[in-house]
């Protein structure tokens, strides 16, 4: 068995969904809607009183726009934190607010030597 096998903390798991979760201002069954599961199961995960399924797993992820890797193994991806906070602060706006912040950072880009 490969030594460098790492136990998966359902406790520490618990804490990054709460944590995140709270930062991008979703309720418990906010985001079990997302993820198609119940508020009760969520509240769980959050304590790491259940284990949860790849599935759930993957669902949480997606719904918490973080990486799987961070999620399961506290393993950061290459992203930003830049990029993080901007993602986190878009999640609760709608599609057409999201689509003219994309097109300011754009003009912005374009003319970020001149600023």
């Amino acid at each position: 068995m490969n030594d460098s096998k790492k136990d998966i903390n359902f406790t520490a798991i618990g804490e990054k969904v709460k944590n995140r979760r709270v930062s991008l201002g979703l309720s418990q069954e906010q985001l079990a809607e997302l993820c198609g599961i119940t508020a009760s199961y969520i509240g769980h995960i959050e304590r790491g009183s259940r284990k949860l399924s790849l599935n759930t797993a993957i669902s949480l992820s997606e719904a918490l726009n973080i990486s799987l890797d961070y999620l399961l193994l506290d393993i950061k991806g290459t992203g930003s934190s830049v990029l993080e906070a901007i993602s986190a602060d878009l999640v609760n706006h709608d599609k057409a607010q999201a689509e003219k912040f994309l097109n300011l950072v754009s003009i912005l880009a374009e003319k970020i030597d001149e600023l």
